[in-house]
């Protein structure tokens, strides 16, 4: 008998989306699957309900909740045989949306019951995984006050943009080491990308791939306030990397070094990094998810 259980987030996205043991039944047949689900309460809290799936020998676990909730669960099954299963119920759905994924809760359902199973690379920062994006200075700042404003909803999104806009300043100097290749600079954003699209379907990296074995870095220097207003038009058109100051890698790993801590942002969710250096890295093909 199959074991598949389901880490749910209740309040994921606006907490309407609901997933009952009847429903799943219509999907999966109690002679050949048994089914738990299991409902994490707080922050971290889907990192010990996967654990203690892992003991009890679940064969799929499947996270139904938005990136940070899918980021706690598959950080339990990096380089493990357990697949990961995916039913997208937050904001944003970034990493489900790039894996094509249904929105739809019965579709999505009805794919983990298909099982095509893809591996995908996983990147590392300071030894933290991240399976979409993580990114430094404007995006984390916005992270903070999204998650602050207490509402996951993109109107949310945009006010918290617009209050980091509003305060942000170029505070301290960065060295970055990216192939050899050694940079200092007053950043307005640092962004490493493992997936294209961020969620509600932009994206700052349009060439980023899963499989590539690569990481997709785009590098925002400071700017003036025209030149970040056109750097926000390009974005919402897919190109950010045609505003000549902003510049694009690819590569298997970078260091970024300041003399005080980082703030970041790791799959969707802040982070408050006690050190002054980061080291971010890929691991090729390392997760098995149900695509």
């Amino acid at each position: 008998m199959k074991q598949i259980h389901f880490i749910i987030n209740p309040i994921a996205g606006s907490g309407k989306k609901k997933i009952s043991h009847d429903l799943l039944c219509s999907y999966f047949n109690t002679e050949d699957f048994n089914l738990e689900l299991k409902y994490s309460k707080y922050k971290k809290h889907a990192i010990t309900l996967t654990h203690a799936s892992i003991e009890e020998k679940a064969d799929i676990i499947v996270a139904c909740g938005g990136d940070g909730t899918i980021n706690e669960v598959a950080s339990c099954l990096v380089n493990s045989s357990i697949l990961l299963g995916i039913i997208p119920m937050g904001s944003g759905n970034g990493l489900a949306s790039n894996l094509e994924i249904p929105k739809n809760i019965e579709k999505a359902i009805q794919n983990i019951k298909n099982q095509n199973i893809k591996k995908i690379d996983v990147g590392q920062i300071n030894g933290k995984y991240f399976f979409s994006n993580t990114g430094s200075y404007f995006d984390a700042l916005v992270t903070q006050h999204y998650e602050a404003s207490g509402n996951r909803k993109l109107l949310s999104y945009v006010l918290a943009s617009i209050k980091t806009l509003r305060s942000f300043s170029y505070d301290e100097e960065v060295s970055l080491k990216i192939k050899e290749e050694n940079i200092s600079l007053f950043p307005f954003m640092i962004f490493i990308s493992n997936s294209n699209e961020l969620g509600y379907n932009v994206s700052l990296t349009p060439k980023a791939s899963l499989q590539d074995g690569l990481l997709d870095v785009l590098i925002v220097p400071k700017l003036n306030k025209l030149r970040l207003l056109l750097f926000g038009l390009l974005t919402l058109l897919k190109k950010p990397h045609w505003l000549k100051e902003v510049s694009y890698h690819q590569t298997k790993a970078l260091t970024l070094k300041r003399e005080s801590s980082f703030k970041v942002q790791i799959d969707g969710e802040y982070h408050n990094i006690n050190a002054n250096k980061l080291s971010i890295s890929i691991l090729k093909a390392s997760l098995s998810v149900i695509t």
